[in-house]
């Protein structure tokens, strides 16, 4: 089997495995819009580079003030297989559903259009407009969603609650300085939880760059993200993100990169939660 195709399946259960799990553990903490981002106590001087960086971007009371949005999500891997879906999201309740015109690696086994969605109760799956239950299905549907919503939305998630922030230090990078902190989520169960190293740019406060670990499949070292944004109607959103293999110097391996693109982003469609049911 072709290493990239082992290396995609491995990194995208991952993905959908460890963002998932962490995006039902912050929305199961999650507190009012007003209180997510009014910070009059910050942790340490990181928990504050965060806020900072948020307000930049724009932060999840600016967010959801959009509503909702819709989106088309490209995913590429160095193999050439690609995902093309229409992404669609009410920020209230994170509601999710994605129209797969193209699913070479998401259910790769269904032909014609793939559907998936969240309504707030219930995942489901429809293909050409027959519902889907096959079970295995169906939890690839649990991860991929909550996922999907979780990385459009990570830079305001992370003022979540339950999050620990630590400052590791100044390094620069070519000719940049960033300020690298460390997030990690809450333990109950004293379980090893996945860690996010962020670079955040000293001069734009942007996170340009982070690493993150999964380890739900006992992955310890890291991935390594960078980004590209783009300013939608006032929020910088990462539309150009790229991920592979590292370490916790951040230093690039030979792998080729994945290749994630949002394009055609709109903000406040109208869109209502009847929208989201099968």
């Amino acid at each position: 089997m072709n290493k990239y195709i082992i290396f995609s399946i491995f990194i995208s259960a991952a993905l959908f495995i460890g963002c998932a799990e962490e995006s039902k553990k912050s929305k199961n903490t999650t507190t009012t819009v007003e209180q997510k981002d009014s910070f009059p106590n910050f942790q340490n001087k990181a928990h504050e580079l965060v806020y900072q960086m948020t307000q930049k971007v724009g932060d999840y009371s600016k967010l959801a003030n959009k509503k909702d949005v819709i989106y088309t999500y490209t995913y590429k891997t160095p193999d050439g297989k690609t995902d093309v879906s229409t992404e669609k999201y009410i920020f209230n309740d994170e509601l999710s559903y994605g129209a797969y015109s193209k699913h070479e690696r998401t259910l790769k086994n269904l032909k014609g259009l793939v559907e998936q969605g969240y309504d707030g109760k219930e995942y489901w799956l429809k293909n050409e407009g027959q519902i889907i239950t096959d079970t295995t299905a169906l939890k690839r549907v649990a991860f991929n969603r909550p996922t999907n919503y979780y990385w459009f939305t990570m830079m305001q998630k992370l003022l979540d609650p339950g999050l620990q922030y630590e400052y590791i230090k100044e390094q620069k990078l070519d000719t940049k300085i960033y300020d690298i902190v460390k997030v990690t989520f809450e333990s109950k169960d004293d379980t090893p939880k996945d860690i996010y190293q962020l670079y955040i740019n000293r001069d734009t406060k942007l996170v340009d760059q982070f690493l993150f670990t999964v380890m739900d499949f006992g992955r310890t070292e890291p991935m390594l993200m960078k980004m590209e944004y783009e300013n939608i109607d006032g929020i910088l959103i990462p539309t150009k993100r790229r991920y592979k293999s590292s370490n916790w110097e951040a230093e690039e391996t030979k792998d080729e990169w994945i290749l994630v693109n949002w394009t055609d982003i709109k903000f406040d469609n109208n869109l209502k939660p009847t929208d989201f049911k099968k």
